[in-house]
C-alpha cells in the first residue's frame, strides 16, 4: 500500500482536470492505496516572497495553507498533480504552489513517483509539454523521484466536457497502477 496525494489545481467547479484527478483517485483506492485528494479551491496560497526563510525554518514564513499541503506531500509515496493547461503551461495556482514548496528542498521526502494529469481546449499532443517541463524542473530538485507518468486530454474546454471521454478510464488505470 502506498500513500498517494493528488493535488487538483483547477479553481473551476466541474473542471475537466479535476474529473481526471477523481478517476486517478478512484483507481489508486481500488488498488488498495491510501489516497488523499487536495483541491486548491478555497485554499489561501500566497506568492513566494523570495526571503529564503523557509530554508532556515523548514517551513514557509507565510501563514497560509501551503505548509499543511507541503507536510502531506513530504510524507506521500506518490504525488499526482492535475492541472488545466492555460496558454500552453500549467495553471498559475499550480506554479505558485510549487514555488512556495521551496521549504521542502532541504528536507527528507518519501515521494518517488510523480504523475501529471492535464486537460486543455487545444488537442495537439504538444500542448502539455511546457507544463511537463515545468513540473520536471521541480522533480529535478528531488533526485530520488521521477516523472512516472503523464496523461493529457485535449479538446475539452467547457466544465464537465470530459464526461464519457476514454481518457477518464486511462486516468483510472494510471491510478490503479501506482
Amino acid at each position: 500500500m502506498k500513500k498517494v496525494i493528488v493535488i487538483s489545481t483547477s479553481l473551476r467547479h466541474g473542471s475537466n482536470s479535476d474529473m481526471l484527478a477523481d478517476k486517478f483517485v478512484e483507481g489508486a483506492k481500488t488498488a488498495g492505496n491510501e489516497v488523499e485528494k487536495i483541491s486548491l479551491v478555497g485554499k489561501n496560497i500566497q506568492f513566494c516572497k523570495g526571503c529564503f526563510g523557509c530554508q532556515k525554518l523548514g517551513r514557509c514564513v507565510i501563514n497560509d495553507d501551503v505548509n499543511d499541503i507541503m507536510a502531506k506531500v513530504l510524507e506521500a509515496d506518490v504525488v499526482c498533480w492535475a492541472t488545466p493547461i492555460y496558454y500552453y503551461e500549467m495553471s498559475g495556482q499550480m506554479k505558485t504552489l510549487i514555488d512556495r514548496m521551496n521549504a521542502m528542498y532541504e528536507q527528507d521526502y518519501a515521494f518517488r513517483d510523480v504523475y501529471l494529469l492535464t486537460t486543455a481546449a487545444e488537442d495537439d499532443e504538444q500542448t502539455p509539454k511546457r507544463a511537463e517541463m515545468g513540473l520536471t524542473g521541480w522533480i529535478d530538485c528531488y533526485p530520488k523521484s521521477h516523472l512516472a507518468g503523464t496523461l493529457f486530454c485535449g479538446g475539452v474546454n467547457d466544465p464537465r466536457e470530459i464526461e464519457g471521454n476514454p481518457k477518464l478510464q486511462e486516468a483510472f488505470e494510471l491510478g490503479e497502477n501506482v
